[in-house]
């Protein structure tokens, strides 16, 4: 399986890093030694000084599809969760500064926390409320109406370029709100009101 994640993708977020607004989905990828399950705790890596939560709607893809049309994408995933987008912004500043490539940034191990799936029938999902807590205290509140591209227009986007496989997960993008984590800190992931996702920084 891997993890297809997508940048940008909210107007708020892309004003608060100062990013310019994408004309067509930002994608980058993280490896399967990224996710973190079960509720494992994080370890914040020696590497980085400054690494970052983003919450995230997750899609999980159970059939095989490329070049997919938008009209027949909501046939390609049946379950939807909740995520978290590890950020090292020190390193990422680093390499984009010189031009390079940012998977150190968001792809090292540990970097993608996840939920369980729920059965997508269960929410409204061009209005669905998602956010996340830190020590308690809410950090971030996203809704998927207020994405650049909804869930059927980045499976089309993203099937042109690389074949969908069962079980390929796709991080669809994080709110304004974002910042920084310390050892000790407990993030909780919500969808709606349903608490999905728990990670203690350690």
């Amino acid at each position: 399986m891997k993890i297809i994640a997508i940048g940008r993708n909210y107007t708020a977020h892309i004003e608060e890093l100062k990013n310019e607004r994408p004309s067509e989905p930002v994608i980058f990828m993280k490896p399967d030694t990224a996710l973190l399950r079960n509720d494992a705790p994080f370890y914040y890596p020696d590497f980085s000084k400054d690494i970052h939560y983003e919450v995230e709607v997750l899609i999980k893809i159970c059939k095989e599809g490329k070049y997919i049309e938008e009209q027949f994408a909501h046939k390609y995933y049946q379950e939807v969760g909740i995520g978290v987008d590890f950020t090292a912004r020190d390193l990422q500043s680093k390499c984009k500064e010189k031009g390079l490539p940012w998977e150190i940034a968001k792809g090292f191990n540990g970097s993608a926390p996840i939920s369980n799936f729920l059965p997508k029938e269960n929410f409204n999902l061009e209005d669905l409320n998602f956010s996340l807590s830190k020590n308690g205290e809410p950090v971030q509140k996203g809704n998927t109406s207020l994405m650049l591209y909804n869930f059927d227009q980045i499976i089309a986007y993203i099937s042109k370029f690389f074949t969908l496989k069962t079980g390929d997960i796709i991080f669809t993008g994080t709110p304004a709100g974002v910042g920084p984590i310390v050892v000790g800190d407990k993030l909780e992931a919500y969808i709606e009101e349903e608490k999905l996702l728990e990670v203690e920084i350690r």
